[in-house]
């Protein structure tokens, strides 16, 4: 007996390590399309839902779906209520792993083909190329997770006519209830519902448990992923603590709406004569379904509610960044790349509020104290972010992105030297070109075209250089004169080379960014270091 339970024990390890491999090979596989197809059908919540549910059932993973949704609503690319569409799709995808192993599993009985397949997937990963590892990783797992039920149906045949379902709570509405408080620690102990899901299938094989009984655990396994979706956002963005409890709260109603249907569904079931491992799988898929179409005509107000309750407790620029988004480079990308629009227009309206003004204000602190708590948090958002596959360079988008936070990074030293910003005053030329800075900066910060935006800035940043060199002349000929000397050209040197620099600085955030915008590459390390040093 002792060794049967440790044999069923090792075959929900391997069924666990199959569906990891399963999920990661395929993942690796589906590359941009699981991300082009949750954002290209993803108009409504029903589309999202549907997108969701195929998207679910093809890599085998509803947390990769939720993170990359996740991802998309930080990035701007969908709204909280489409998002939600994908969240309750991905529920009813995770249910497909059920009917996979109740008719694959336990009806056709592949336990003696697996091993040959383990090893033409080490083959496979071990070959090289751009997509045989991948698949070799998801053939692995595939026959990892048949050759892991194999082991737990041979193991718990062992415990047939010893353990009967007189073992477990009975059919009451106490026995349901621990039952499901069964299922949801079975969830949290395994961190996943398909392995619960395949264990009560075996033990309904091997006559454990009743049918009503295996509906009860899986009523619990379906709550139990709850917990490891608020355990992924703790901590996280105000995007992934939304969708974290828009998933409990939609769990715990599809529960109880299941609970109140077990005893019917069960009664029905039975009563055609009905398989009882593809009963279970059926109700499961069944409620989930159910709960999908009575949710998303209030989608809009569900939204809402979770909004409401869960709010951004302190709206920064970077607010939409979380750690959970770094399981998923390409949703971590967009988040950054988003969060990094936004650190760059506020810093453009900063400095063109600054220079409207003769005297800095209280706004001007709180912008640069935004800035000062933005630009580190980004900057280590955009390290952690891990490459899309091994050890990959960094996309190019990414490369631009650094870029464009040492250029951030150079500017806001620059809008901190307050005393050359006073000196712009000293001086009706300066005052001038500092108007004109400002008012470029403001037209960039709401321009919509990056391209307009590289040119105009560039042409500021020419005009600013070639006015340096003449204002220069100009203040040592005054001098000469008998003008200003001393400490009062100095300032106004400093100022005038201020000016030129800060608007290099924002002509190379516009360069980058808008290569961002448009896919293309950046230069060379070495070329950008020639062009600052040219221009310094």
């Amino acid at each position: 007996m002792t060794g049967d339970l440790v044999n069923a024990l090792g075959g929900i390890g391997l069924f666990l390590f199959g569906m990891f491999w399963l999920t990661d090979g395929l993942r690796s596989l589906a590359g941009g399309g699981l991300r082009t197809a949750l954002s290209r059908f993803t108009s409504t919540p029903l589309t999202g839902a549907l997108t969701g549910a195929a998207t679910t059932a093809l890599i085998q993973s509803s947390s990769a779906t939720t993170v990359t949704a996740v991802g998309f609503v930080s990035a701007g690319l969908l709204t909280f209520p489409q998002a939600l569409g994908i969240i309750f799709g991905a529920n009813i995808g995770t249910t497909m792993t059920g009917w996979l192993v109740a008719i694959l599993g336990f009806k056709l009985d592949l336990g003696t083909v697996t091993l040959p397949l383990v090893f033409l997937g080490a083959l496979l990963r071990l070959s090289g190329g751009r997509l045989r590892p991948q698949i070799g990783t998801a053939l692995a797992g595939f026959a990892l997770i048949f050759l892991g039920i194999d082991v737990m149906k041979e193991s718990l045949a062992g415990f047939e006519g010893v353990v009967t379902p007189r073992d477990f709570p009975q059919d009451s509405l106490w026995g349901r209830l621990q039952l499901v408080a069964a299922g949801a620690a079975i969830t949290l102990v395994t961190q996943s519902s398909s392995a619960g899901v395949t264990a009560a299938l075996a033990a309904i094989g091997a006559g454990a448990i009743s049918l009503p009984q295996g509906m009860a655990l899986v009523i619990g396994m379906d709550v139990g992923t709850t917990f490891t979706a608020v355990l992924a956002t703790l901590g996280g963005s105000t995007a992934a603590r939304r969708t974290g409890f828009s998933h409990v709260i939609y769990n715990c109603l599809t529960g109880i709406l299941a609970f109140v249907l077990l005893g019917p569904a069960a009664a029905l079931l039975e009563g055609r004569g009905t398989d009882s491992q593809i009963a279970l799988v059926a109700f499961h898929s069944g409620f989930n379904i159910l709960g999908v179409i009575l949710v998303l005509p209030f989608a809009g107000a569900f939204a809402r509610l979770v909004t409401a309750v869960i709010r951004d407790p302190v709206p920064g620029l970077t607010g939409s960044l979380g750690p959970e988004m770094l399981r998923d480079p390409e949703a971590a990308a967009d988040a950054a790349i988003s969060a990094l629009e936004t650190v760059c227009e506020a810093q453009f309206r900063h400095l063109a509020f600054r220079l409207g003004r003769a005297a800095p204000e209280r706004e001007d602190a709180d912008g640069l104290r935004a800035l000062a708590e933005a630009l580190p948090e980004l900057r280590r958002f955009t390290d952690a972010i891990p490459p899309a596959s091994g050890s990959a360079p960094a996309p190019e988008r990414l490369v631009s992105a650094l870029h464009v936070q040492d250029h951030l990074g150079r500017l806001y030293f620059r809008c901190t030297e307050e005393r050359r910003i006073a000196a712009l005053a000293e001086d009706r030329q300066l005052r001038r070109l500092a108007c004109l800075l400002g008012a470029v900066a403001g037209e960039t910060a709401r321009s919509a075209d990056p391209a307009a935006a590289e040119q105009r800035l560039n042409k500021l940043r020419r005009l600013m250089r070639r006015r340096r060199e003449a204002y220069r002349q100009r203040l040592l000929a005054q001098a000469r004169r008998g003008g200003a000397g001393g400490e009062a050209l100095a300032r106004r040197l400093e100022a005038m080379r201020w000016l030129q620099r800060v608007s290099y600085h924002l002509w190379r955030i516009g360069h980058h960014m808008a290569l961002i915008r448009e896919g293309r590459a950046p230069v060379s390390q070495r070329r950008e270091a020639a062009v600052d040093v040219l221009e310094d």
